[in-house]
């Protein structure tokens, strides 16, 4: 299908019935010899038995308004890995304390959210330093490895989280817990490649107290602070408090929901952090890609990758808001370790009034990139965090079937913590698709767009522009439902979860 034959499908609409999952677990129970494509793996996977307990029950911060648990802490040295390789994890223990780490990659697994890949230790616990900061404030710990480990060749991809387990025995400071996360990546041929939002797990990161791209005493909108990965993610710290955050980022709180979801229904998906889209040879593998939750900071050479792969025919689609804001260069660790350190390097925006306006008040900025608004669908808008109701604005479009909808049916509190604005009025064959008004604060309105466009090649470019757009698929174990500016979103909905499906056919050419 040629972009004009695309276009004129779009404006036809599409009938295509969905009737349960594209895949179905158990179907093909050997995978395929060689190469081939193994859209059956993510459902054998899920049909592995889950974990009845991997959360974190026992949890304990350093005061009330604190962020870290010294007691048990810890940070992997990698944000991903393929299997067949190795990864370090460095625990802290205060005081020292024996413990045990267990591994789980998290899925859907029959509804129990994670599987119980092996477990590790018991190893004698050691207090290790927190860091002096370094110049721009940089936390970069350099602590002892507990233990390294190879990743089995039969792991497969995905986000796997490690639970830190204080022993329990006579100690009468409590046997506490916390989380290390890495992504297991692969290099196969897959339908969906989702991008986990992980630089911006890290720019939000406050670990030890009060150290993040945010809290600079010149200000939190400037490039004057530096972040590290070497370092423990400590407790999320907006918009509400999740035990669940301790060490697994922003994993849990925005982006599970996607994972979840999307392997209850079988659907082939693969996973990466941000540093594996420096170059666009992984997503030139995947039929479509995904940008999900809060995924606010790119190094530009991800956006010339995610530019590349649209161009080369692969389906964008940003479930997410506030998306490819800020260009956010990855460097070494002072120790040689590839794209370890980052920072808030200057505005995406191009020649737009919000970049210069960003220029202006925070800058000056080394870095400079370009109008998101051209890859996105939709620009960034200040202000930039709210909540409202996701509205239809064209119940006849394909993405709407079966849905029901009309124009101006509501998703209730589905747009929020942070969205996309206005499109530009010149990409060429760009939709409207949904738009209304998010309350900042609760009282001040801004504008939001949910867009479409058409690619090059018959893919297609959709911004659903909400971070809470995952919120309105699933709600696993695990995952708690946040709030923005006197608004929330209310949980699964069918109407998202059938957007969504008719989003994922398409791309997978299965509608």
């Amino acid at each position: 299908m040629d972009r004009r034959d695309w276009m004129k499908s779009v404006a036809a609409g599409s009938a295509a019935a969905l009737t349960g999952p594209l895949y179905a677990a158990g179907a093909e129970q050997q995978p395929p010899a060689g190469g081939q494509r193994d859209r059956q793996l993510i459902a054998r996977e899920n049909a592995q038995p889950g974990a009845t307990d991997w959360q974190l029950t026992r949890v304990r911060l350093d005061s009330t308004h604190g962020f870290r648990t010294p007691w048990i802490e810890g940070y992997c040295s990698k944000q991903s890995v393929a299997a067949g390789d190795s990864i370090d994890i460095m625990v802290s223990t205060d005081p020292p304390r024996p413990f045990k780490i267990e591994i789980f990659r998290t899925g859907y697994y029959g509804g129990r959210g994670a599987r119980l890949m092996t477990t590790l230790g018991p190893f004698a616990g050691i207090k290790q330093p927190t860091p002096t900061p370094g110049e721009k404030n940089l936390h970069e710990c350099h602590w002892t490895p507990a233990t390294s480990i190879t990743i089995p060749t039969d792991w497969v991809s995905g986000v796997y989280l490690g639970r830190l387990s204080l022993i329990e025995g006579e100690a009468r400071d409590g046997y506490w817990q916390s989380y290390v996360v890495f992504i297991v990546r692969d290099d196969r041929p897959a339908d969906i490649l989702i991008q986990c939002s992980d630089n911006t797990w890290q720019a939000y990161n406050q670990w030890p107290n009060h150290y993040s791209v945010y809290t600079h005493p010149k200000g939190n909108q400037g490039p004057w602070a530096d972040v590290s990965f070497d370092r423990p993610y400590a407790k999320y710290p907006q918009i509400y408090e999740n035990p669940q955050s301790l060490g697994s980022g922003e994993w849990l709180c925005f982006e599970f929901p996607m994972a979840y979801w999307l392997e209850q229904q079988g659907y082939d998906v693969t996973y990466c952090s941000n540093s594996d889209l420096l170059t666009p040879d992984r997503g030139l593998k995947c039929k479509a890609f995904l940008s999900v939750g809060h995924d606010e900071y790119w190094d530009i050479r991800q956006y010339e990758s995610v530019v590349k792969m649209r161009d080369e025919g692969v389906n964008l689609m940003f479930f997410s808001g506030n998306a490819v804001c800020w260009v956010t260069p990855l460097r070494s660790s002072s120790d040689g370790h590839a794209n370890r350190i980052m920072f808030r390097g200057g505005p995406y925006g191009g020649k737009y009034t919000y970049a210069e306006l960003r220029e202006k008040l925070n800058g000056p900025f080394p870095h400079r990139g370009p109008d998101e608004g051209y890859l996105i669908g939709a620009r960034n808008v200040e202000p930039v965090n709210g909540g409202g109701d996701w509205i239809c604005t064209q119940p006849d479009h394909w993405i709407f079937a079966g849905t029901g909808m009309k124009r101006g049916d509501r998703i209730p509190g589905l747009v929020g913590w942070e969205y996309h604005g206005e499109p530009p009025t010149d990409l060429p064959g760009l939709e409207v698709l949904g738009e209304g008004t998010a309350l900042v604060g609760g009282t001040t309105p801004q504008h939001w767009t949910s867009t479409i466009y058409p690619g090059p090649k018959g893919n297609f470019v959709f911004n659903a522009s909400t971070i809470f757009w995952c919120q309105g698929l699933s709600s696993p174990p695990g995952h708690m439902l946040p709030w923005s500016h006197w608004s929330r979103p209310h949980g699964p909905d069918e109407r998202v979860q059938r957007i969504t499906h008719n989003l994922m056919r398409r791309a997978l050419g299965q509608s």
